[in-house]
């Protein structure tokens, strides 16, 4: 008997209804009915819980392979959480570039070093910079918050927004001659691409 059978049969036995036993997992009632329909299994927790309610061991509701796919999966997926907080840590390190003095001001025989507030630029140059780290740090928010979702997919796009972003950054930086903001900048994709180098292996 598969998993999926098994958990209606489980269900029923108790006289559960599937919003009810999705009210006791505290889960939508849109995973119970995937799960009673084999489109998918729950996570350890989920199996855990569901062990608590219907009373009977997990070896019970899944064999052996089934649940070992389940561990690999949730493992999988705790790393690429783990990624995607990462990345997000290191866009909203960006914002501090807008702190940190990597911007020169032209002052007679020397260049003094300044932070973003200070730097004397065209306004359109510095609204771009601006935007551009403001735009970085609303990435690795939204990075940080897809961790607690339950869609690969939104992790995944946040990460190629982030490099998108950032090496069109890296581009502007260059383009108007800010070599710091830019070393810097290429150091943090630099980190982006072991990490995705990592994850890959």
């Amino acid at each position: 008997m598969e998993f999926n059978e098994k958990l209606q049969r489980c269900r029923k036995l108790s006289g559960l209804t599937q919003e009810q036993l999705a009210e006791r997992l505290n889960i939508s009632r849109t995973a119970v009915s995937k799960w009673e329909s084999g489109r998918g299994f729950p996570n350890i927790e989920a199996l855990k819980n569901l062990s608590k309610v219907f009373q009977v061991p997990i070896d019970d509701l899944l064999s052996g392979e089934e649940l070992i796919g389940i561990a690999e999966r949730d493992g999988a997926d705790g790393l690429d959480k783990a990624y995607s907080r990462i990345f997000g840590i290191l866009d909203l390190l960006s914002l501090a570039f807008i702190l940190l003095p990597f911007y020169g001001n032209d002052e007679g025989d020397y260049i003094r070093a300044v932070n973003l507030f200070r730097y004397v630029t065209l306004p359109s140059i510095k609204a771009i910079y601006f935007g551009l780290f403001a735009l970085l740090g609303l990435v690795g928010a939204l990075e940080i918050a897809a961790q607690f979702s339950e869609g690969a997919k939104a992790r995944l796009l946040a990460r190629r927004a982030s490099l998108v972003l950032h090496a069109l950054a890296i581009l502007f930086f260059t383009m108007t001659r800010e070599p710091y903001v830019a070393f810097f900048s290429i150091l943090l994709i630099l980190s982006k691409g072991l990490l995705l180098l990592r994850k890959s292996r």
